[in-house]
């Protein structure tokens, strides 16, 4: 019957057991362990723990052990673990149950996420969720603010991720290893109080954090499966910490190099050992400086102002500050500045005082010298003041002396100076200019009479951005309303700190210039139209002229062939001679006709390489080259702008000239070479021909001039003055270097084409 009423009470108690709201567990006495439902969805079955300690994390079973054993011996507690899944921890009450059972009540805390969530972010604490492999599943908003990142860029991160940027606080790498969660997941503990740095993207600075790793279990795991990270930004703090840190540095530094000595005073105004610095100092020993043997080491007429300051000072808790002379231990008396203030306690009572003493010999012997040189000083500047003073008057002078109009403005536009150069030619008095909005009086309109907008005006950008500007034509107003052509240029004028003041404008009358100019455009217009007039007669007169040499030729032709064997040789050689005059005529006139022509076509320009032209330069004399056995060289890599029809003539003569006028007994030889930049190129054409003298480096250039009658080389005298007006026409020179007998170079410049090519050079004999 007992049997059976002690069942129906473990029924009753295991219904009881399950019936309640909050997780119960029954341990008895042999250990077995029985869970309510809501004990069971908090920690797990208990069948799958080994002990029912392995529901709870590992740091809790001594504390539970300890209770249930006190629980058997009829002693019931209380106690706070943390639970996996739960942030808060439960509080658990442990009862006897039974003959050595205990009862084990949690009672969980609500946890209202929400809540604790602002609660954090409104402290500035961030809060970051992981799992095993150190992805984080979560963060708050004060975790994204201290990280620089937005939650979809932090999700899913490892904490071994490269993208990280940490410091250790020493300064070196953080490794990802000994960070506090890698550690936390490691060894099962919470990692507190960890200091790093992290770089934040968003704010593109290294910020130091304070960082609390919690490993979190699921019931019945060995291992941590999360990790609960709290991050609090310390960065203020340690900034000011580091603040602090270099400022007692700066004080420690300051005191160690003004070698001062540093002492200690009760509040009674009385020395007390130790005072390390005054005996290293003095040379008094602890027994000869306490109380006020300090004294003795005061020079003896400065004794009794000490004394009487010192007392004073004390008396008032005021500072104390005297100036006198201390016996060093080596006997000798060093004047100083001693300084002292009290250190109170709270309610202003004096706790102790605080001096210093400092060496001023060097102050005092600075103070002599800077006496000494306060003469010097004041006579140099008075010197100074009078060469500025000249300087001033100088300045006047070169104003007032300019030709050219200047004045100067404030940065509101209104005129602070102005030159008599400017009020002449303006109309108006240097007083009715001071002080004038000069826009509204001299340049409101254009000359056209449109009205000129001050936003528009160049004077008034420039005292806005600070640019200087130069106006080539804009027009001022004088002061009888007639327009003033002037062209000008406007200066900002900046304070000590680069400050934009002003401007000073500086402006000249151009009405003669642009009549000058409109002459000048006048008489190049007549130019062009004589130009003009003259090519149309050079082409008439070329038609007119050869049409009766081609007349006279056609007859002297015609009576040759008619009459050849009637006449005797007489005859022959008269009409031979009067054939080889009508050719001589023909090429003179065309050689002018192209001479008037040169330079007056607008065909472009091309890209002409030299070696190209030589090609055909040799080809042109190839019979001249056999006729005389010369031998023509050239190197020339470049490539130049131009018309390729005309350099190839200018090249044909020079070369040509240099195969014709050769020694005789000594075949020609002739070398062609260029050398040049990114925007010239010079030829020279070198031959070792019959040379010319230097009387006639000039004239060989002009028209019709020759060195050497017809009979001895042929020609009209007008190669080389063509060949020059070819290099100008280009924007290039012609000249010669020669001495009779010692051969010629001609020194040719032409403009050089944007690529020139590597060099080839060549022979051709």
């Amino acid at each position: 019957m007992t049997r059976t009423r002690q069942a129906f009470a473990q029924a009753d108690a295991a219904d009881f057991l399950q019936a309640l709201p909050d997780p119960v567990l029954l341990i008895g006495p042999d250990g077995h362990a029985e869970l309510n439902a809501a004990a069971q969805a908090l920690l797990g079955p208990p069948g799958h723990a080994s002990t029912w300690t392995a529901l709870f994390p590992p740091a809790a079973a001594p504390q539970l052990h300890a209770a249930v054993d006190a629980a058997g011996r009829g002693e019931p507690s209380q106690l706070r673990l943390s639970l996996p899944s739960r942030t808060l921890p439960a509080l658990v009450t442990v009862t006897p149950a039974g003959a050595g059972g205990a009862l084990l009540h949690l009672r969980l805390p609500e946890e209202t996420p929400e809540v604790a969530q602002t609660l954090l972010d409104d402290l500035g604490l961030g809060v970051v969720v992981q799992d095993r492999e150190t992805r984080i599943l979560d963060a708050n908003a004060a975790a994204l603010e201290i990280l620089g990142l937005s939650l979809d860029e932090l999700t899913g991160r490892t904490s071994v991720d490269p993208r990280w940027q940490t410091l250790t606080a020493e300064g070196e790498p953080f490794r990802p290893e000994e960070r506090p969660v890698m550690r936390a997941l490691q060894t099962g503990e919470a990692q507190r109080d960890v200091l790093y740095r992290v770089f934040n993207p968003r704010r593109g600075d290294w910020r130091w954090l304070n960082v609390t790793a919690l490993p979190r279990w699921t019931a019945g795991q060995a291992q941590p499966d999360q990790v609960l990270s709290v991050l609090r930004d310390v960065t203020e703090r340690h900034r000011l910490l580091q603040r602090l840190q270099d400022s007692e540095a700066r004080f420690r530094t300051l005191v160690q190099a003004t070698s001062q000595m540093v002492w200690t005073a009760a509040p009674d105004g009385e020395f007390r050992a130790p005072q390390p610095n005054w005996q290293a100092f003095t040379g008094q020993t602890e027994q000869e400086y306490l109380r006020q043997g300090w004294l003795d080491a005061i020079h003896p007429e400065d004794r009794a102002g000490t004394l009487a300051a010192w007392t004073a000072a004390v008396a008032q808790a005021g500072m104390y500050t005297t100036l006198h002379r201390i016996r060093r231990a080596d006997g000798a008396y060093v004047p100083m500045q001693a300084r002292a203030v009290p250190v109170c306690h709270a309610d202003g009572s004096v706790r102790e005082w605080i001096g210093t003493h400092t060496d001023v010999s060097a102050v005092q012997a600075a103070e002599a010298q800077l006496r000494a040189s306060n003469a010097s000083l004041e006579q140099r500047v008075a010197e100074r003041t009078r060469e500025m003073a000249e300087a001033t008057r100088f300045s006047s002078l070169l104003l007032n002396a300019a030709g050219e109009g200047i004045f100067g403005l404030t940065l509101q536009g209104r005129a602070a100076f102005a030159n008599p150069a400017a009020a002449r030619s303006l109309g108006y008095g240097v007083e009715r200019l001071i002080g004038a909005d000069l826009h509204d009086l001299i340049h409101h309109h254009h000359e056209s009479g449109e009205p000129h907008p001050k936003h528009e005006c160049p004077i008034y950008l420039t005292l806005r951005d600070g640019e200087t500007r130069r106006v080539e034509a804009d027009t001022f107003w004088h002061a009888d309303g007639r327009a003033i052509p002037v062209s000008y240029v406007v200066t900002p004028t900046r304070d000590h700190a680069g400050q934009i003041t002003g401007a000073v404008t500086m402006f000249r009358d151009v009405t003669e210039r642009r009549r000058a100019e409109e002459q000048l455009e006048h008489t190049l217009r007549e130019l062009r139209r004589s130009n003009e007039d003259l090519s149309r007669f050079a082409s008439i007169a070329s038609h007119d002229l050869q049409e009766p040499l081609r007349t006279i030729g056609n007859y002297a032709d015609l009576l040759s062939r008619r009459y050849q064997g009637q006449l005797d040789d007489r005859a022959d050689r008269y009409l031979a001679f009067l054939r080889e005059a009508v050719t001589r005529m023909q090429s003179l006139i065309q050689d002018l006709l192209h001479f008037s022509r040169l330079g007056r076509d607008d065909q472009p320009h091309e890209t002409v390489t030299l070696d190209a032209l030589m090609e055909q330069v040799q080809s042109n004399v190839r019979a001249s080259l056999e006729g005389t056995g010369g031998r023509l060289t050239w190197e020339t890599p470049h490539a130049v702008l131009g018309r390729p029809s005309l350099l190839l003539q200018l090249l044909t003569n020079l070369v040509g000239n240099a195969l014709k006028f050769y020694q005789e007994g000594q075949p020609p030889v002739v070398t062609v070479r260029s050398e040049g930049n990114r925007r010239t190129v010079h030829v020279t054409v070198r031959d070792n021909g019959i040379g010319i003298s230097s009387e006639y480096h000039e004239r060989i250039f002009d028209i019709f001039q020759r060195l050497h009658g017809r009979a001895e080389y042929e020609g009209n005298g007008i190669g080389l003055a063509i060949g020059r007006k070819i290099a100008e026409y280009h924007g290039g020179t012609l000249r010669v270097e020669s001495s009779s007998g010692q051969g010629s170079t001609f020194h040719l410049t032409l403009p050089a084409a944007p690529e020139s090519p590597a060099p080839t050079p060549r022979e051709t004999a």
